[in-house]
């Protein structure tokens, strides 16, 4: 800030003049009703002692803030309080710094803050009867918008603004002082960036965007004079309304006249400037996530604001966090990538309309990063108008009956990232993942094979003749979805084929709660009541048997991060939806920086990225896929791809996870407003969950650099590889006690082979040389025909047997 000089008779008379007028002239210059009564010169003489002695020029008004998409320049959403953005003198038209001098204080260069010739006339004038006239001028005005702005209490704002005699006389004090201390153009600045001036724009940066489309600097004559206009009487004079334009070209042409009278233009352009016709913008800057400048981004925008009210760096309550969103001018370029989110948009509205029971429902995040790249589904970001409402009657039936009405096409729930209400949804066989993670980490290798029948007798207790139970116990009895999947498997047939029998089994050896830990190390929150009180109690945890067939409520955001850790070789981030946040003086802000730590072992999770490639139809060096459960990805994304397909009892709801390095794209199909719903959702169906993944995915990747996985490596895709004793020619229960000595676990054939042994003899083993400790060994049944045995099925490298297909379609 600059001192001016003031000669000490200037000084001193003007400390004069206001101890003199303090009681009777300001009185009677603002409020001549009271110009002699004992009360205004009682109020004037009582607080000239208490008057503050400076301002604090520093303390910063509402600013807006401004939130990006990744790219850094495609507007998301604005939020504010107030509509203001400061800019520096510089920015600002020079037509428009003289329009407001001509409009609000003609002699601004020449007073010293008050203009005392200025409150004479008042005075004279309101003591003769006249209409009545002002005298504030434009750093008197200012004191009173920076004393509002630094109130800390409401009551100080009220003050600040009050019409009584007391308070002039503060700005009055008050402004003299600031002329002191800031230089003229330092007043004019400050003053520009705090003024009101209607339709929610404070300052002359918002006013020029709201009004006229343009930053400040490329106001004209006729435009600048507008705006300085309305900060007399915003109101009165809106040029947006019908009432209010013919009385604000009126005030407009006003204003040139007077920025003629004060030298700044000449009687020529001002002529030429009231013949343009005034045309003005008519709608607000928009405001919040329910006006995102693409209405189906506000499901994102809404995330966002919700991850940012949770961040104690903006505040110690949610109400410090809010202010300081819509106040702080922080300038926000979300994680938003346009590419990827337009591909989901318009994925999972492809074949499924905004007024479908069934959401589909898409997040996409980056491995090794945690930032959410994009949230979609098939409803309206909006709020159903309920004078108006366009949402039909809740799909549940309880609730319709009451005239309840449910959040289709129209809703602000977070559907995709859960909160609130929104607890999630089952996910199915996708949670198989969590027990091929917690089996690896406890030295189970992808090779490790059982046999895994139709119907497994579990040792998870369950209620007595439910549906779960096998008849006539209490314990908990789960089915494949085929008669097909019964046989054999390894970690990668069962996984890439769903089979449900192997992994209630693999879950069992492991330990459910350690399947679950192994789920909350990659994210799994377990929002629903039910499922976080069984997460947190180790022993019902423990006898959690349907958890690995994906009975808990998870969302698409947790369910693509979760896998996302798997895919960036066990490194776990948050998931976080900005890239980076500026303050207004652009300093950056570290909340912005990814959160990540190491949960999985880097081999555990090559090593489950490698079982995952089985189902999406891909494969590496190591892997020994058999039947895929969605075998068109990897050709319809065309690069390496993982991930998962899940359906739940009844298909009420369907889900795909699909990923490669760079992006992990998860989606649920299900009905937000009843998970009892009779509707099936779909999987490979035009209209169902796996087309809108893929889309996506294939749009996220278009021109991306297409990156293998890395394959595990080590004892963690064999593990301790055994030689298997050879049976041939000896009897089926000879054959079963030996392979049993040897550490392996016989299943016996149930077709024959042709071989030179007698029938119904062990004709040999698949596989026949090695295979890991604990290991299922097949034994083939001799027919009794042909002169030479036969291994009934070729074996792949270390001793894995890839499980033949069958050619029927698979469940997830």
């Amino acid at each position: 800030m600059r001192k001016r000089d003031h000669n000490l008779l200037t000084n001193a008379a003007s400390l004069l003049i206001c101890g003199l007028l303090a009681g009777v002239v300001v009185a009677a210059a603002a409020f001549p009703a009271v110009a002699m009564s004992g009360l205004a010169a009682k109020a004037g003489a009582e607080t000239y002692d208490s008057l503050p002695k400076t301002l604090n020029y520093d303390a910063r008004s509402p600013q807006i803030t401004y939130l990006l998409a990744a790219d850094g320049k495609t507007p998301l959403a604005t939020m504010y309080d107030e509509n203001r953005r400061n800019v520096k003198l510089k920015d600002i038209s020079p037509y428009m710094q003289k329009a407001i001098i001509a409009a609000e204080d003609h002699n601004f260069y020449k007073h010293n803050g008050v203009d005392f010739n200025g409150v004479a006339r008042a005075f004279v004038n309101n003591s003769g009867g006249g209409s009545k006239q002002g005298a504030s001028t434009l750093t008197m005005q200012y004191v009173r918008l920076a004393i509002s702005y630094s109130a800390t209490h409401p009551a100080d704002v009220v003050a600040a603004t009050e019409d009584t005699s007391a308070r002039k006389l503060r700005e009055m004090s008050m402004a003299l002082q600031v002329d002191k201390e800031l230089s003229k153009d330092e007043i004019l600045e400050h003053y520009l960036n705090l003024a009101p001036f209607g339709n929610g724009a404070y300052g002359v940066f918002a006013a020029s965007q709201v009004y006229f489309g343009k930053p400040p600097s490329k106001l004209d004559i006729q435009e600048s004079a507008l705006l300085a206009g309305l900060v007399k009487a915003p109101s009165a004079y809106d040029p947006t309304t019908t009432s209010g334009y013919d009385d604000a070209v009126i005030r407009r042409d006003y204003v040139i006249d007077n920025m003629v009278l004060i030298g700044a233009i000449t009687k020529e352009e001002a002529d030429q400037a009231k013949q343009i016709k005034l045309k003005v913008n008519h709608k607000r800057t928009p405001n919040g996530c329910v006006q995102a400048t693409t209405q189906s981004w506000g499901f994102f925008c809404d995330y966002f604001y919700r991850w940012w009210m949770q961040q104690e760096t903006f505040g110690s309550t949610t109400y410090d966090r809010e202010r300081r969103l819509k106040s702080g001018g922080y300038t926000i370029t979300t994680s938003l990538d346009v590419q990827a989110q337009k591909g989901a948009d318009a994925a999972v509205r492809h074949n499924l309309s905004v007024n479908s029971k069934g959401a589909r429902m898409v997040a996409v995040v980056e491995p090794g990063t945690g930032r959410v790249r994009a949230l979609a589904t098939n409803r309206n970001f909006k709020l159903d108008d309920p004078d108006k409402p366009q949402n039909k009657l809740s799909s549940n039936p309880a609730k319709a009956k009451k005239g309840i009405r449910g959040s289709y096409p129209n809703t602000v729930n977070p559907l995709i990232s859960g909160g609130g209400s929104i607890t999630g949804y089952q996910a199915g066989s996708t949670f198989k993942i969590f027990t091929v993670v917690a089996a690896l980490e406890k030295g189970f290798p992808l090779a490790y094979s059982m046999n895994a029948p139709h119907q497994f007798t579990s040792e998870y207790p369950v209620k007595p003749g439910s549906p779960a139970a096998c008849p006539g116990t209490g314990l908990y009895c789960p089915t494949n979805a085929s008669q097909a999947m019964a046989g054999p498997h390894t970690m990668w047939s069962a996984f890439g084929f769903s089979v449900n029998t192997y992994f209630v089994s693999l879950q069992q050896q492991v330990g459910a709660e350690n399947v679950v830990k192994a789920a909350q190390k990659l994210g799994l929150t377990f929002r629903d009541p039910y499922d976080a009180k069984v997460a947190a109690n180790k022993d019902a945890a423990h006898d959690w048997g349907a958890f690995t067939l994906g009975v808990a409520h998870t969302t698409p955001l947790e369910l693509a991060n979760a896998y996302a850790t798997l895919a960036a070789d066990g490194r776990y981030c948050e998931p976080i939806p900005v890239q980076e946040i500026r303050g207004p003086d652009g300093e950056k802000l570290d909340i912005a920086n990814p959160h990540c730590e190491k949960r999985i072992d880097t081999q555990v999770a090559r090593a489950a990225v490698d079982v995952a490639r089985c189902p999406v139809g891909d494969r590496s060096s190591t892997s020994h896929c058999s039947t895929p459960t969605a075998g068109g990805v990897r050709g319809f994304v065309n690069a390496p791809v993982a991930g998962k397909s899940g359906t739940t009892d009844g298909d009420k709801t369907a889900a795909l996870v699909a990923m490669t390095k760079q992006y992990a794209v998860a989606g649920i199909m299900a009905d937000p407003d009843w998970p009892q719903t009779t509707q099936q959702m779909g999987h490979s169906q035009a209209y169902g969950i796996n087309p809108a993944v893929m889309e996506t995915l294939r749009a996220a990747m278009k021109g991306k650099e297409k990156i293998d996985f890395t394959p595990p490596s080590g004892k963690i895709v064999y593990g301790d590889q055994r030689s298997i004793p050879s049976v041939k020619c000896e009897s089926i229960e000879t054959a079963k006690s030996r392979l049993r000595g040897a550490g392996f676990e016989p299943v016996v054939s149930s077709s024959k082979v042709t071989s030179e042994c007698p029938a119904g003899t062990a004709a040999g083993t698949s596989p026949d040389g090695k295979t890991i400790k604990g290991g299922v060994v097949t034994i083939e049944v001799s027919s009794g025909q042909g002169s030479t045995p036969t291994p009934g099925t070729s074996t792949g490298p270390g001793g894995v047997t890839p499980t033949p297909g069958n050619g029927r379609k698979p469940r997830g």
